[in-house]
């Protein structure tokens, strides 16, 4: 199945991404910087799914960043949207089949821990998966990886300290913290926010742990990091929309563009 889906993008675009970035709710702006060779939209591409959700393009970009090869997914899919949870290894399984060996994973989240503020980047340091499933269930995918795939660093260390100094260099405070990944759709109560605190979360998101989980299945190195959105602290949680979500992630979008860039640039 997936050697027609890659079959069929290299005939659409002749070009060997090096470095796959999945640009999440609102971040969508970052493939502006991007010197685009081509672009393929989902629905185009055999048995690739299809994103539904308001702030996706849904396509994949193809172009440069920073001198680098890279191919962006502008939108991802997500688990509520009502596809089988193995489905959202396909993006991630093709960049890797396509050449690519390092992952970028950004999304909008909402922040747990007291010391986040609205707007902030936060450096994703490990995750929780509270989805209740995962994406390598069923027949293992040998020709990717082991059946028991070890998850004890999932986020690469040297490029998280990277982007620490990049921020820093850009007079950026950013945040490092533990990514809860649930199902959605719905956003969190006071008491589950709360709750997800007190396991160990610094924020809650609906995505980026499913694939974080199939890249590093694959060998591939991994980056994520979170544009927090709204808060969840006791005492302070406010109503919250999509929209608003939205609204918050496309303001701070120009912090994470800017580590993204120089990150590109330095590896």
């Amino acid at each position: 199945m997936l050697k027609e889906t890659v079959r069929f993008i290299k005939d659409k675009v002749d070009f060997e991404p090096e470095i796959g970035i999945v640009l999440g709710t609102g971040l969508g702006g970052l493939a502006d910087v991007i010197e685009p060779v081509g672009t393929v939209k989902y629905e185009d591409i055999p048995n690739f799914p299809v994103s539904t959700v308001k702030g996706h393009a849904g396509q994949l970009m193809f172009g440069y960043i920073s001198g680098k090869k890279v191919i962006a997914m502008q939108g991802r899919f997500h688990y509520y949207e009502g596809y089988d949870i193995r489905d959202l290894a396909i993006p991630v399984r093709t960049m890797k089949l396509l050449g690519v060996e390092t992952i970028f994973l950004s999304n909008a989240a909402g922040g747990m821990n007291p010391k986040f503020k609205v707007g902030d980047v936060m450096l994703i340091t490990d995750h929780i998966n509270m989805m209740g499933t995962n994406p390598l269930m069923g027949k293992n995918a040998d020709d990717f990886g082991p059946r028991f795939p070890d998850m004890s660093a999932v986020y690469d260390k040297n490029l998280i300290e990277k982007a620490d100094t990049i921020a820093k260099s850009q007079g950026l405070n950013v945040q490092r913290g533990v990514y809860m990944a649930v199902t959605g759709p719905t956003f969190e109560t006071p008491a589950e926010y709360k709750y997800m605190h007190i396991m160990g979360a610094d924020a809650v998101g609906m995505s980026t742990v499913p694939e974080a989980i199939v890249a590093r299945h694959a060998d591939m190195k991994c980056f994520a990091l979170s544009i927090i959105t709204d808060l969840g602290v006791e005492g302070i949680v406010e109503e919250v929309s999509h929209d608003e979500v939205l609204k918050v992630a496309n303001a701070a979008e120009a912090k994470m563009t800017g580590i993204i860039k120089q990150l590109l640039a330095e590896i």
